[in-house]
Protein backbone atom coordinates (compact mmCIF):
# COMPACT_ATOMS: atom_id res chain seq x y z
CA UNK A 1 0.00 0.00 0.00
CA UNK A 2 1.61 3.58 -1.16
CA UNK A 3 0.54 6.74 0.32
CA UNK A 4 0.13 9.81 -2.22
CA UNK A 5 2.89 11.90 -2.24
CA UNK A 6 2.54 15.59 -0.42
CA UNK A 7 3.80 18.21 -2.28
CA UNK A 8 6.03 20.54 -0.36
CA UNK A 9 6.92 24.10 -2.15
CA UNK A 10 10.27 25.36 -0.70
CA UNK A 11 10.55 29.32 -1.56
CA UNK A 12 14.51 29.84 -0.73
CA UNK A 13 16.92 31.53 -2.64
CA UNK A 14 20.18 30.06 -0.75
CA UNK A 15 21.20 26.69 -3.44
CA UNK A 16 23.10 25.33 -0.09
CA UNK A 17 19.51 25.45 1.66
CA UNK A 18 17.72 24.24 -1.14
CA UNK A 19 19.74 21.38 -1.45
CA UNK A 20 19.20 20.37 2.22
CA UNK A 21 15.60 20.73 2.46
CA UNK A 22 15.62 18.70 -0.48
CA UNK A 23 17.20 15.59 0.35
CA UNK A 24 15.37 15.82 4.06
CA UNK A 25 11.75 16.24 2.36
CA UNK A 26 12.39 14.00 -0.55
CA UNK A 27 14.17 11.48 1.95
CA UNK A 28 10.46 11.51 3.50
CA UNK A 29 8.34 10.29 0.43
CA UNK A 30 7.36 14.47 -0.44
CA UNK A 31 7.39 15.68 -3.84
CA UNK A 32 9.98 19.05 -3.82
CA UNK A 33 9.38 21.93 -5.78
CA UNK A 34 11.76 24.89 -4.94
CA UNK A 35 11.41 28.75 -6.20
CA UNK A 36 14.40 31.23 -5.50
CA UNK A 37 12.53 34.26 -5.39
CA UNK A 38 9.08 35.70 -4.29
CA UNK A 39 7.92 35.70 -8.12
CA UNK A 40 8.04 32.12 -8.67
CA UNK A 41 6.95 31.27 -5.19
CA UNK A 42 3.86 32.96 -6.06
CA UNK A 43 3.69 31.04 -9.78
CA UNK A 44 4.56 27.92 -8.19
CA UNK A 45 2.24 27.68 -5.32
CA UNK A 46 -0.53 28.42 -8.24
CA UNK A 47 0.68 25.99 -10.68
CA UNK A 48 1.51 23.00 -8.34
CA UNK A 49 -0.93 23.69 -6.10
CA UNK A 50 1.13 22.39 -2.96
CA UNK A 51 0.00 20.93 0.06
CA UNK A 52 2.41 22.61 2.70
CA UNK A 53 5.05 25.99 1.86
CA UNK A 54 8.20 26.44 3.35
CA UNK A 55 9.16 30.13 3.13
CA UNK A 56 12.33 32.24 3.55
CA UNK A 57 11.64 35.84 4.68
CA UNK A 58 14.91 37.64 2.86
CA UNK A 59 14.37 36.45 -1.21
CA UNK A 60 15.76 38.20 -3.52
CA UNK A 61 13.21 40.21 -5.28
CA UNK A 62 10.68 40.92 -2.71
CA UNK A 63 9.98 40.05 1.70
CA UNK A 64 8.55 36.55 1.77
CA UNK A 65 5.68 38.28 3.77
CA UNK A 66 4.53 39.06 0.67
CA UNK A 67 4.25 35.62 -0.34
CA UNK A 68 2.64 34.84 2.51
CA UNK A 69 0.01 37.10 1.70
CA UNK A 70 -0.68 36.70 -1.51
CA UNK A 71 -1.45 33.10 -1.08
CA UNK A 72 -3.63 33.79 2.06
CA UNK A 73 -5.78 35.71 -0.62
CA UNK A 74 -6.52 32.33 -2.00
CA UNK A 75 -5.17 29.51 -0.16
CA UNK A 76 -5.34 28.34 3.55
CA UNK A 77 -2.59 25.93 2.68
CA UNK A 78 0.03 25.45 5.90
CA UNK A 79 3.03 27.70 5.66
CA UNK A 80 5.93 27.64 7.38
CA UNK A 81 8.41 30.52 7.49
CA UNK A 82 12.21 29.37 7.32
CA UNK A 83 14.04 32.49 8.39
CA UNK A 84 17.23 34.22 10.42
CA UNK A 85 15.29 36.83 11.53
CA UNK A 86 14.91 36.35 15.30
CA UNK A 87 13.35 39.63 16.07
CA UNK A 88 9.60 39.23 18.10
CA UNK A 89 8.43 41.96 15.62
CA UNK A 90 9.11 40.24 12.77
CA UNK A 91 7.90 36.98 13.63
CA UNK A 92 4.49 38.53 14.51
CA UNK A 93 4.43 39.91 11.48
CA UNK A 94 4.99 36.79 9.32
CA UNK A 95 1.86 35.35 11.93
CA UNK A 96 -0.34 38.16 11.36
CA UNK A 97 0.28 38.25 6.99
CA UNK A 98 -0.99 34.11 7.93
CA UNK A 99 2.00 31.99 8.26
CA UNK A 100 1.21 28.92 10.55
CA UNK A 101 4.81 27.90 11.93
CA UNK A 102 7.91 30.14 12.37
CA UNK A 103 11.39 28.49 12.47
CA UNK A 104 14.37 30.03 12.87
CA UNK A 105 18.44 29.52 10.77
CA UNK A 106 20.38 27.47 11.55
CA UNK A 107 17.54 24.57 11.85
CA UNK A 108 17.22 21.48 12.99
CA UNK A 109 16.08 18.96 10.34
CA UNK A 110 14.31 16.45 12.81
CA UNK A 111 12.60 19.51 14.22
CA UNK A 112 11.36 21.29 11.10
CA UNK A 113 10.05 17.84 9.08
CA UNK A 114 8.30 17.20 12.44
CA UNK A 115 7.00 20.95 12.20
CA UNK A 116 5.37 20.02 8.65
CA UNK A 117 4.00 16.90 9.57
CA UNK A 118 1.83 18.37 12.47
CA UNK A 119 0.89 21.03 10.09
CA UNK A 120 -0.35 18.67 7.52
CA UNK A 121 -2.11 16.90 9.94
CA UNK A 122 -4.03 19.70 11.42
CA UNK A 123 -5.05 20.89 8.12
CA UNK A 124 -6.51 17.66 6.39
CA UNK A 125 -8.23 16.84 9.82
CA UNK A 126 -10.43 19.38 10.75
CA UNK A 127 -13.29 17.89 13.41
CA UNK A 128 -12.77 14.46 12.25
CA UNK A 129 -10.71 12.35 15.05
CA UNK A 130 -7.51 10.75 13.86
CA UNK A 131 -7.95 12.43 10.09
CA UNK A 132 -10.06 9.31 9.29
CA UNK A 133 -13.37 9.51 6.83
CA UNK A 134 -15.48 7.16 7.30
CA UNK A 135 -17.99 6.40 3.65
CA UNK A 136 -19.80 3.51 3.99
CA UNK A 137 -17.08 0.22 3.30
CA UNK A 138 -14.41 2.84 2.65
CA UNK A 139 -12.02 4.50 5.23
CA UNK A 140 -9.61 7.47 3.79
CA UNK A 141 -6.73 8.38 6.11
CA UNK A 142 -6.27 11.99 5.06
CA UNK A 143 -3.31 12.69 6.89
CA UNK A 144 -1.20 9.46 5.25
CA UNK A 145 -3.72 10.10 1.94
CA UNK A 146 -4.35 6.20 2.08
CA UNK A 147 -7.93 5.03 1.09
CA UNK A 148 -9.05 0.82 1.35
CA UNK A 149 -12.40 -0.84 1.30
CA UNK A 150 -13.29 -3.14 4.80
CA UNK A 151 -10.95 -5.85 3.16
CA UNK A 152 -7.71 -3.97 3.32
CA UNK A 153 -7.82 -3.58 -0.15
CA UNK A 154 -6.55 -0.51 -1.56
CA UNK A 155 -8.67 2.49 -3.17
CA UNK A 156 -6.35 4.39 -4.93
CA UNK A 157 -6.99 8.21 -5.55
CA UNK A 158 -4.98 10.60 -7.05
CA UNK A 159 -3.53 13.55 -5.33
CA UNK A 160 -5.76 15.64 -7.11
CA UNK A 161 -8.64 13.75 -5.52
CA UNK A 162 -7.38 13.42 -2.60
CA UNK A 163 -7.38 17.45 -2.32
CA UNK A 164 -10.46 17.79 -3.57
CA UNK A 165 -11.61 15.29 -0.54
CA UNK A 166 -9.80 16.89 1.70
CA UNK A 167 -11.59 20.90 0.79
CA UNK A 168 -14.67 19.06 0.98
CA UNK A 169 -13.71 17.28 4.38
CA UNK A 170 -12.44 20.78 6.09
CA UNK A 171 -15.56 22.19 5.95
CA UNK A 172 -17.11 19.51 7.61
CA UNK A 173 -20.78 18.80 6.70
CA UNK A 174 -21.30 21.99 5.18
CA UNK A 175 -21.72 23.02 1.26
CA UNK A 176 -18.27 24.50 -0.64
CA UNK A 177 -19.26 26.11 -3.59
CA UNK A 178 -18.10 25.42 -7.26
CA UNK A 179 -16.03 28.47 -7.21
CA UNK A 180 -14.35 28.06 -3.71
CA UNK A 181 -13.73 24.49 -4.73
CA UNK A 182 -11.83 25.46 -7.70
CA UNK A 183 -10.48 28.18 -6.08
CA UNK A 184 -8.78 26.05 -3.91
CA UNK A 185 -8.15 23.08 -5.77
CA UNK A 186 -6.84 24.64 -9.20
CA UNK A 187 -5.89 28.17 -7.95
CA UNK A 188 -7.66 31.54 -8.15
CA UNK A 189 -6.63 31.95 -12.02
CA UNK A 190 -8.71 29.00 -13.66
CA UNK A 191 -11.93 27.93 -14.28
CA UNK A 192 -12.32 24.12 -14.02
CA UNK A 193 -15.49 23.95 -13.07
CA UNK A 194 -15.99 20.85 -16.16
CA UNK A 195 -12.34 19.25 -15.02
CA UNK A 196 -14.21 19.10 -11.11
CA UNK A 197 -17.13 17.67 -12.65
CA UNK A 198 -15.28 14.92 -13.93
CA UNK A 199 -13.05 14.39 -10.68
CA UNK A 200 -16.22 14.02 -8.28
CA UNK A 201 -17.47 11.64 -10.95
CA UNK A 202 -14.22 9.60 -10.65
CA UNK A 203 -14.36 10.31 -6.77
CA UNK A 204 -17.92 8.47 -6.56
CA UNK A 205 -17.35 6.02 -8.75
CA UNK A 206 -14.39 5.20 -6.15
CA UNK A 207 -15.56 5.61 -2.87
CA UNK A 208 -19.86 5.22 -3.01
CA UNK A 209 -21.23 2.07 -3.19
CA UNK A 210 -23.75 3.34 -6.25
CA UNK A 211 -21.39 6.17 -7.50
CA UNK A 212 -25.40 7.00 -9.51
CA UNK A 213 -27.10 7.57 -5.75
CA UNK A 214 -24.00 8.88 -3.67
CA UNK A 215 -24.49 9.04 -0.26
CA UNK A 216 -21.36 10.87 0.79
CA UNK A 217 -20.18 13.57 -1.74
CA UNK A 218 -23.79 14.90 -2.65
CA UNK A 219 -24.74 17.69 -5.22
CA UNK A 220 -26.18 20.99 -4.18
CA UNK A 221 -27.89 21.97 -7.67
CA UNK A 222 -26.46 25.42 -8.78
CA UNK A 223 -23.79 25.64 -5.53
CA UNK A 224 -21.62 23.18 -5.15
CA UNK A 225 -20.95 20.03 -2.58
CA UNK A 226 -20.61 18.76 0.67
CA UNK A 227 -19.28 15.87 2.27
CA UNK A 228 -21.15 13.37 4.47
CA UNK A 229 -19.88 11.11 6.33
CA UNK A 230 -21.62 8.21 7.95
CA UNK A 231 -21.81 9.66 11.21
CA UNK A 232 -24.50 12.18 9.58
CA UNK A 233 -26.08 10.78 6.43
CA UNK A 234 -28.08 13.31 4.82
CA UNK A 235 -29.86 11.25 1.88
CA UNK A 236 -31.84 13.18 -0.73
CA UNK A 237 -29.69 15.39 -2.13
CA UNK A 238 -29.30 15.43 -5.97
CA UNK A 239 -26.23 13.09 -7.03
CA UNK A 240 -25.73 15.12 -10.08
Amino acid sequence: MTDAMHIILVVEDDPSIQSVLRMLFEANGFRVVIADSAARGEHAAKLHRPDVVVIDLGLPDRDGVNVVVAIRTWSAVPIIVLSARTAEMQRVAAFESGADDYVIKPFSAVELLARVRALLRRHVRGDLPMGVLQLGDISVDMGRRVAQDRQGREVRLTPLEHRILETLARHGERIVTHAALIREVWGPERDDSRSLRVYIGSLRRKLEEDPRRPQHILTELGIGYRLVTDSNSAPGSSPH
